[in-house]
């Protein structure tokens, strides 16, 4: 049973016995209950979500196999493309079933862990795409040292930081979410247990975690934000003073594939969470949720890889036999 009943005793004069129900099981409501609309979407996103793993794991296999990739470039990539992986893998696979079956309920525990691993992959890739904005800006504003500040005694405290952090946010969240008592119903509006649509169906008081979820997830796109524009502040800088018309075309492949992830990334999250709780329309979030959880993660494999000189190179040396891989890669 989707419901337990529990017993509050409340003393104000005398004992006086009320009947509480508390939830102990989600339903995820979904999209639509359009049978035939939901094995579209079924097909939709399974292909999504194959395009991603292979998309991102091909890209975390090639950074490691191919060792002219080995530097902090595309080590930041890989931990990038891991992520991509993971941040997706964690709601698309239930989301999955759910279109195809008739029991659409997740547990209790089950929901947290959902939202615990997005948050916690998501923040992550947010350092991510700083910390691989500060490497640019090294590689580019500061060449002759950038050895020496980007070492791995720099990158790797660096990108486990990250991850510390991302960690830290997801268990803030999680931990402040399911304290709350859901009791008057069990139905998300949604395809994944996301904060907005918990936070409203549960019949405590929700002021806290609002203020939790603006401050926190504002305060994270605010300072990352801010190191992106200035990393790339000076990188304009240096292009400016960049006499070679080729110098300057390959940073500004490099830097613009990067940008653009960014602005995807940073405006749907934006959207999402750094806005007044008034504005939310579970609807119109639950699309914009999916974008930035399934869809991003399959751009990026593109987004980084078709416009990099060197990822194609290491492309073709690993698949240069394959006719395949060779059109996918090189028709672009």
């Amino acid at each position: 049973n989707s419901l337990r009943i529990t017993y509050t005793f409340l003393f104000f004069g005398g004992i006086q016995m009320k009947n509480v129900t508390e939830v102990t099981t989600f339903i995820l409501m979904g999209f639509t209950d359009d049978f035939k609309l939901q094995v579209f979407l079924f097909l939709l996103f399974l292909a999504i979500y194959l395009f991603t793993l292979v998309g991102n794991l091909g890209m975390v296999i090639l950074v490691i196999g191919d060792s002219r990739l080995h530097n902090p470039m595309y080590y930041f990539l890989s931990v990038l493309s891991f992520l991509d992986a993971c941040y997706s893998s964690a709601v698309t696979p239930k989301m999955l079933v759910n279109f195809l079956s008739e029991d659409k309920s997740i547990s209790f525990l089950g929901c947290a862990a959902e939202m615990f691993l997005f948050i916690t992959f998501g923040t992550t890739e947010c350092f991510i795409l700083a910390a691989m904005a500060y490497d640019r800006y090294e590689a580019i504003y500061n060449p002759l040292l950038y050895s020496v500040r980007m070492s791995p005694r720099v990158y790797v405290p660096l990108i486990v930081s990250c991850y510390v952090a991302g960690v830290l946010h997801g268990t803030l969240h999680t931990v402040a979410t399911f304290s709350l008592s859901f009791c008057a119903s069990n139905e998300i509006r949604h395809v994944f247990c996301d904060i907005p649509p918990l936070l409203a169906i549960s019949c405590s008081d929700t002021h806290i975690n609002q203020l939790l979820v603006f401050y926190f997830a504002g305060s994270i796109e605010i300072s990352t934000i801010v190191i992106v524009l200035v990393s790339y502040g000076f990188i304009l800088l240096a292009i400016l003073r960049m006499r070679s018309a080729e110098g300057r075309r390959k940073v500004f492949s490099t830097c613009g594939s990067h940008l653009t992830g960014v602005s995807i990334f940073h405006g749907t999250v934006l959207f999402m969470y750094v806005r007044p709780n008034s504005s939310y329309a579970l609807d119109h979030d639950m699309i914009v949720s999916v974008f930035y959880t399934i869809v991003i993660p399959m751009l990026n494999p593109i987004i980084y890889s078709l416009r990099n000189k060197d990822v194609k190179d290491a492309v073709k040396r690993v698949f240069g036999k394959n006719w395949f891989a060779n059109k996918v890669y090189f028709s672009h």
